[in-house]
C-alpha cells in the first residue's frame, strides 16, 4: 500500500514538473495529448542545422516590456523625461541609468525584449524643440510651441497639443519631422537588437480616445516582425489618421500587402475605456460584423490585461465571489476623467466578460473577434521598465521615488472632479509580457505572440507552462448575469 501511495506521488510531481518547468514540456502542435507528439531527434553538436520539425518547438519563455515610453513621447519628455530610446534599451539590457532627476537605476535581471512604443502623435516634439529642428520650426504652431518651451512655460506649450490631439487634428501637418523621428526610433531599435541575447522589436502606440464626448481609451501598441527596411516604408499611424481601430487594421492589411513584412497590435487598458474597448456596436453606430470580427481576430491576437493603470482581467461586479477580482482595480471614470463609471459598461472593458461575448459571436459570425493571449507591460513613461514593487519608479518622470509621490495625479479630470483624476498611489508596477517561443529574436517572439503562447505576471517572473483543451464545464466563478447583453 505505501509503495503506491508513493507510486502515486512521484507520479503527480512528474505531472507537474512537466507542466511547468521551461525546456521539460514541448508545445503541442496538433490534436491528442503532448506525451503523443513525435520526439524530435536530439543533436548533441549545437551547431548542426535545425529540422523544419525542431524549428517548430517551444525552446524558453522569455519576459519583457512590449509598451514603454520615453521623452519621443509628447506626454513625457514634455513633462520632463529626458531619456530617449537609447537610455530605455540601455536599461533594460541591464545596464545602470540615471533617472530624468538623476537617481540611479537599475534592474534587477535584464529583460529579453523590449518595445519602445512611443505615441505617435507628434512623435518626438520635445526632442525637437530642445534642438530647434528647423522642419520643426517652420510650422507657425511648431514656432509657438517652441517658444513657449524654451521660454519655460512647458506647461502651457503641452496644453496647446492636448487641445489639438482632442481635436484630431494634426498641428505640425509636416510629415518630414514624423520621419525624421521615425527613421531615428528604427535606428535605435536596430541598434540594441541582438538576436538571442535581447530583441528590440520595433513599435509605437495608436492613441485613439475617441472622442471628447466619450473619451475612452482605445489605445494599441503596433508591433512590427520586420526590421529597418520595412519598418521605414510606412509612417506610424495615428489619431490624427483616424480614431477608428477599423481605420488601423486598414493600414496594418496596407502594410502587409505593399512590403510583404508582417504586423499586429495590442489592445491594452480597457478598463478606462467606458464600455468601448470591447463593444458590440462599432464607432460608427452599426452592430460588430463578420468583417469587423474578421478583421480584429486577424490583427489583434493580444490583449494587455494588466499594466501601471490598473488591471483588467476582472471586476468585483462581474466576479462576486472571487477574491482576486478586486485587485489593481481603476473604475472611477475614462481615461480623461470626464465621464465617470457606470456598471453597464464594466462588461465591455474585462477580459473575462471580453471572452464570453467574443464565443457569442462566434456562434453567429464564425470568427470570433475577442480571442486573444493575455500578456501584461507597464505604460511607464519614465523610459525604465520597472515593475517590482521595490524598484518601482512611477508612471511618469514626476511620480520617481520620493516622499510624497503617494499622493501626486498621475491624470487630472478634465471634467475637474478631483474625485475622477488618477493618483500615484492608485499606479500598480506591473505588468511583464511573458511569451514561450522558440528563440528570442524578432521572428521568434512575433510568431509566438500570432500563436497566443503567451502570458501575463506582475513584478516577478513566474515561469507557467499550460495545456488547454474545451468542453471542461461553465465557470463557476463567473457570474453569467452580470453580462447583461446577450447577442441576438
Amino acid at each position: 500500500m505505501k509503495n503506491r501511495k508513493l507510486t502515486k506521488s512521484l507520479l503527480a510531481v512528474a505531472v507537474i514538473t512537466a507542466l511547468i518547468l521551461p525546456g521539460v514540456a514541448r508545445a503541442q502542435t496538433g490534436a491528442g495529448h503532448p506525451q503523443d507528439m513525435p520526439k524530435p531527434p536530439k543533436n548533441y553538436s549545437p551547431y548542426v542545422e535545425r529540422t523544419v520539425a525542431d524549428a517548430n518547438f517551444v525552446e524558453g519563455v522569455y519576459f519583457g516590456d512590449t509598451h514603454l515610453h520615453t521623452s519621443y513621447s509628447t506626454d513625457a519628455g514634455m513633462f520632463g523625461n529626458t531619456l530617449g530610446p537609447d537610455a530605455a534599451y540601455r536599461f533594460a539590457r541591464g545596464e545602470e541609468v540615471l533617472t530624468a532627476h538623476g537617481l540611479r537605476a537599475r534592474l534587477i535581471r535584464p529583460l529579453d525584449f523590449l518595445v519602445v512604443a512611443d505615441h505617435s502623435e507628434n512623435l518626438g516634439l520635445a526632442p525637437m524643440i530642445a534642438e530647434s529642428h528647423p522642419e520643426l520650426l517652420k510650422v507657425e504652431w511648431g514656432r509657438k510651441v517652441h517658444e513657449l518651451v524654451k521660454s519655460g512655460n512647458s506647461r502651457e506649450a503641452f496644453q496647446m497639443w492636448i487641445t489639438a490631439v482632442t481635436s484630431n487634428k494634426d498641428p505640425i501637418k509636416n510629415p518630414k519631422v514624423l520621419q525624421t523621428v521615425w527613421d531615428r526610433e528604427i535606428a535605435f531599435a536596430d541598434q540594441y537588437n541582438e538576436p538571442g541575447r535581447f530583441t528590440a522589436l520595433i513599435g509605437f502606440e495608436w492613441t485613439s480616445i475617441a472622442t471628447m464626448q466619450a473619451p475612452g481609451n482605445l489605445h494599441r501598441v503596433v508591433i512590427f516582425k520586420d526590421g529597418a527596411y520595412k519598418a521605414k516604408q510606412v509612417l506610424p499611424f495615428s489619431t490624427y489618421n483616424s480614431y477608428d481601430p477599423e481605420d488601423l487594421w486598414d493600414y496594418m492589411a496596407n502594410y502587409e500587402a505593399t512590403t510583404g513584412g508582417s504586423v499586429l497590435a495590442i489592445a491594452h487598458n480597457g478598463n478606462v475605456s467606458n464600455g468601448l474597448m470591447f463593444p458590440i456596436k462599432r464607432l460608427n453606430g452599426k452592430p460588430v460584423d463578420r468583417k469587423y470580427a474578421e478583421m480584429r481576430n486577424r490583427f489583434e491576437p493580444l490583449y494587455e490585461v494588466t499594466q501601471i493603470k490598473g488591471d483588467g482581467e476582472a471586476h468585483p461586479f462581474l466576479s462576486p465571489n472571487d477574491e482576486f477580482a478586486d485587485y489593481g482595480t481603476w473604475d472611477k471614470s475614462d481615461i480623461a476623467g470626464f465621464k465617470p463609471k457606470e456598471d453597464w459598461m464594466l462588461q465591455y472593458e474585462y477580459a473575462r466578460s471580453a471572452l464570453q461575448i467574443g464565443m457569442q459571436f462566434e456562434q453567429k459570425f464564425g470568427v470570433n473577434p475577442y480571442k486573444f493571449g493575455m500578456i501584461g507591460s507597464t505604460d511607464a513613461h519614465t523610459s525604465l521598465a520597472t515593475t517590482r514593487e521595490e524598484n518601482f519608479f512611477g508612471k511618469a518622470p514626476h511620480l520617481e521615488p520620493e516622499a510624497n509621490r503617494w499622493e501626486h495625479v498621475i491624470i487630472a479630470s478634465l471634467a475637474g472632479d478631483p474625485k475622477l483624476s488618477s493618483y500615484s498611489y492608485e499606479s500598480i508596477g506591473s505588468g511583464l509580457a511573458a511569451i514561450w517561443a522558440r528563440e528570442n529574436t524578432r521572428e521568434g517572439l512575433f510568431d509566438a505572440m500570432q500563436k497566443k503562447e503567451v502570458y501575463a505576471t506582475t513584478g516577478t517572473r513566474i515561469i507557467v507552462r499550460f495545456f488547454g483543451a474545451w468542453d471542461y464545464g461553465n465557470d463557476d466563478v463567473f457570474r453569467p448575469d452580470a453580462v447583461a447583453h446577450r447577442l441576438p
